[in-house]
C-alpha cells in the first residue's frame, strides 16, 4: 500500500511540475528550406537532443523556399534562418542587417550531370544547362563551376530555369536541356537513367556558403545568450554527424524518406565530407558571391565581405576549449 501512495505522489508531483520544466527551455525560432541533407546538423541536434541540452526548445519551421524564411527573419517572426549566401547578401544589401554566424556548407557539394553522349566539360559549349531558377544557388553555382572550367556562361552556353532536381532530370530526358546541376541522392537516380556524373563541384573549392546559420544583427543584440546556445547545439550536432554515420543516416532516413542503403550512404558521404570542425562563415564564401553580382549591382561591387559575418560566436567556442572537447584535442 505504500509503495502505491509512494509512486502516486511521484506522478502527482512530476505532473505538477513538467509544465515549469518545459517551461525552462528557451524557445528558440528556426526558419529552414529545400528538404535536403544540408539541414542535417539542424536535424540531428532536435533528434538527438543538443539543443535540449542547450536549454532550447525548438520551433522548426520550413519553408518553401530561402527568401520567405528570410522575410520572416527581418520582420521579426524567426530568430534564425539556416540558408544560403544569397539569402543572407540579398537583404543586407537591400538594407537589412541579416549576417551569417556559422558555416554549415562552406563550398557547393553538386555534381554537374550531362546527357550521356557529354562525355567531357568542353563538350557543354553550345548546350544548354537547366537550373532551379534564375538567381538560385543552384543558378550561382552552375555558372560558378562553368567559369572555374574555362566556359562562359554568358557566351558559351544558355541556361534556362526548370524547376526542381525532378523536373531538370526530365528536361534533360525531353532534351530541353543536355546538363544541370544536383546533389545526393538525386545523383545516383540520374546515373540509374543512364545519365552522366560529369563534375563533382566540391573538387572545384569554389568558396561559396550553400548553408549556414543566418541571423540578425538586432537579435544578436536582443538575445545574445540564445543565439550562443543555438550556435553551440549545432557544432555538437556537426561532431555527431562527422563521427556517428549510422545515428546520422538514420537521422536522414527519417527527414528525406530515402530508405535506399546505398542512396544513405552515397548522401552522408557527399555532406559530410566538407563540413568543418571550427565551423567559421568565412568571408571569401561571401566575396564569390558579391564578386558575381558587382558587374550588375554597384552596391555588391562596393560591399566589404566581412561585415556580412560575425565570427565572434565561433571564436567564443574555440577559445573556452568547446570544440577542442568534443573532438578530445
Amino acid at each position: 500500500m505504500s509503495r502505491i501512495v509512494v509512486s502516486l505522489a511521484f506522478i502527482l508531483w512530476f505532473a505538477l511540475i513538467h509544465p515549469f520544466l518545459a517551461s525552462a527551455q528557451e524557445r528558440v525560432r528556426v526558419g529552414w528550406a529545400a528538404m535536403t541533407a544540408s539541414h542535417t546538423p539542424l536535424w540531428v541536434a532536435q533528434e538527438k537532443g543538443f539543443s535540449a541540452k542547450q536549454g532550447l526548445a525548438l520551433e522548426s519551421i520550413f519553408f518553401g523556399a530561402g527568401p520567405p524564411a528570410m522575410q520572416a527573419l527581418v520582420a521579426g517572426d524567426l530568430d534564425v534562418v539556416i540558408t544560403s549566401a544569397p539569402n543572407v547578401v540579398n537583404p543586407r544589401l537591400g538594407g537589412a542587417e541579416t549576417v551569417m554566424i556559422l558555416s554549415i556548407i562552406p563550398t557547393f557539394i553538386d555534381h554537374i550531370i550531362s546527357a550521356p553522349s557529354i562525355t567531357t566539360t568542353e563538350q557543354l559549349r553550345g548546350k544548354i544547362g537547366s537550373v532551379n531558377r534564375f538567381g538560385s544557388i543552384s543558378d550561382m553555382g552552375l555558372r560558378l563551376s562553368l567559369r572555374r572550367l574555362g566556359i562562359d556562361p554568358e557566351k558559351d552556353v544558355r541556361i534556362v530555369p526548370a524547376g526542381g532536381n525532378p523536373e531538370r532530370l526530365a528536361a534533360i530526358s525531353k532534351n530541353i536541356s543536355q546538363f544541370t546541376i544536383m546533389n545526393e541522392p538525386f545523383i545516383k537516380e540520374a546515373e540509374r537513367l543512364g545519365y552522366r556524373d560529369l563534375v563533382n563541384m566540391a573538387t572545384l573549392k569554389i568558396p561559396l556558403h550553400g548553408n549556414g546559420i543566418v541571423t540578425t544583427e538586432a537579435i544578436i543584440k536582443s538575445k545574445r545568450p540564445m543565439v550562443t546556445k543555438f550556435v553551440r547545439a549545432i557544432t555538437e550536432a556537426i561532431h555527431y554527424v562527422k563521427n556517428d554515420k549510422e545515428g546520422t543516416k538514420a537521422v536522414i532516413g527519417k527527414y528525406t524518406k530515402l530508405t535506399d542503403p546505398e542512396g544513405l550512404e552515397r548522401t552522408y558521404r557527399n555532406y559530410t565530407s566538407v563540413l568543418l570542425e571550427v565551423p567559421y562563415a568565412d568571408p571569401n564564401g561571401i566575396k564569390t558571391l558579391l564578386d558575381d553580382m558587382a558587374p550588375r549591382n554597384p552596391k555588391a561591387a562596393s560591399a566589404d565581405p566581412k561585415t556580412f559575418v560575425d565570427p565572434s560566436f565561433v571564436q567564443e567556442m574555440e577559445s573556452s576549449g568547446f570544440i577542442k572537447q568534443l573532438y578530445k584535442r
